[in-house]
């Protein structure tokens, strides 16, 4: 996602719950709960006079192979008052994820132990990349409760736009916006009373360029709905909404797109969220997030997360965006940040779940994950 788009592979259930793929280590095993979290790919940055940060090539066959930079967003914010902390500054590690498979699965495996304390040891978010209404509700639940009971706060990924990433690697989502609609009414009746996070909808509002004018306001009409939906079912969830990226549209473009789909009111969003999936240095997503976020003037509370799951060494100087080499992990997930306005550092994609360059796409791939945890 360096410009991004979401790319999922529908590879199995629950997030992580699929036996680890990759390094020869058997067949994958599906559970019937919540996907893995998803391939989210990039695109390329899109060259603005306003501030932004250095960009990355598209995957793709279509896209221009050249890098395309532009200044980088000022750190300044002013007139923009403080956030309080949240209630409760620990995340919730569930219990059932790929790595954690993988872990139980290989105790003589000698990168068991750097994997395990670096990695599995850490909470990461839990992806919902299908269209099941039936059950979704329930595998909700299963998430938000179990964060409740240890007085936790679980970070849950609803991913079924329709169009998704644009007809490319992650198409699929519900069949149409009503669908969609339906669908959110049924996950926000799984987030319980207690605090949860809610990451929505990655890349639904950084890559909407590909839509036309028309079915852009119906979705971003759509995804304002969703956050009200989701504030009203658990006033205590904190919905974010997508920013992209500190390598992609620049922050007036994107706040534009932000205050559309509702990210300014109060009623539907707590803030924005950046960098799902990628590998920008957090100082640029911190003031990427800040230009994003004074350019929206929404109402002071609102804040920003990261994705620091593998951003420990920044983005790649060629813009590589399949399991690059050379990366690392990036800071541990926390609601304390100890930045204005930041409100959190989360792993929304687990570390370890390959692109599709060192392992199948969305799954575990133990050589990938020693080597961005070592």
């Amino acid at each position: 996602m360096v410009a991004a788009a979401s790319v999922v592979v529908a590879v199995g259930s629950v997030t992580g719950m699929m036996a680890a793929a990759g390094d020869g280590d058997g067949p994958d095993v599906a559970r019937p709960q919540v996907t893995s979290s998803p391939l989210l790919e990039p695109l390329p940055a899109v060259p603005s006079p306003s501030p932004s940060v250095t960009g990355s090539p598209s995957p793709t066959a279509k896209a221009s192979p050249k890098k395309k930079a532009s200044p980088r967003p000022s750190a300044s914010r002013t007139g923009r008052k403080p956030q309080a902390a949240p209630a409760s500054t620990r995340l919730y590690l569930h219990p059932e994820s790929q790595v954690l498979d993988w872990v139980r699965g290989n105790p003589d495996d000698p990168r068991r132990e750097v994997i395990e304390s670096r990695i599995a040891d850490r909470p990461a978010a839990v992806w919902f990349a299908d269209y099941s209404p039936d059950t979704v509700t329930s595998r909700v639940r299963a998430v938000t409760s179990g964060g409740a009971a240890q007085g936790r706060v679980p970070v849950v990924v609803p991913y079924a736009i329709p169009d998704r990433d644009c007809g490319g690697h992650s198409q699929g989502g519900a069949p149409g916006l009503d669908a969609y609609d339906g669908w959110i009414d049924r996950f926000a009746a799984g987030l319980g009373t207690g605090e949860v996070i809610v990451i929505l909808e990655p890349d639904s509002i950084a890559q909407s360029e590909c839509l036309s004018a028309g079915e852009r306001a119906d979705r971003f009409a759509s995804l304002a709905r969703a956050g009200r939906v989701l504030k009203e079912a658990n006033p205590r969830a904190r919905v974010y909404y997508d920013a992209g990226h500190s390598g992609w549209n620049a922050p007036a473009k994107q706040a534009g797109w932000l205050r559309q789909a509702g990210a300014a009111s109060a009623a539907s969003s707590d803030g924005v969220f950046s960098n799902v999936s990628n590998f920008h240095d957090t100082a640029d997503e911190v003031a990427y997030d800040r230009a994003v976020l004074d350019a929206l003037g929404g109402p002071p509370g609102l804040g920003a997360v990261i994705d620091t799951s593998r951003n420990g060494n920044g983005a790649p100087a060629d813009g590589e965006w399949c399991d690059p080499a050379g990366r690392k992990l990036g800071r541990a997930p926390t609601l304390s940040t100890g930045e204005s306005g930041i409100d959190a550092y989360l792993w929304v994609k687990l570390p370890g779940e390959s692109d599709g360059c060192k392992g199948a796409p969305g799954t575990f791939t133990p050589s990938y994950a020693y080597d961005l945890a070592r």
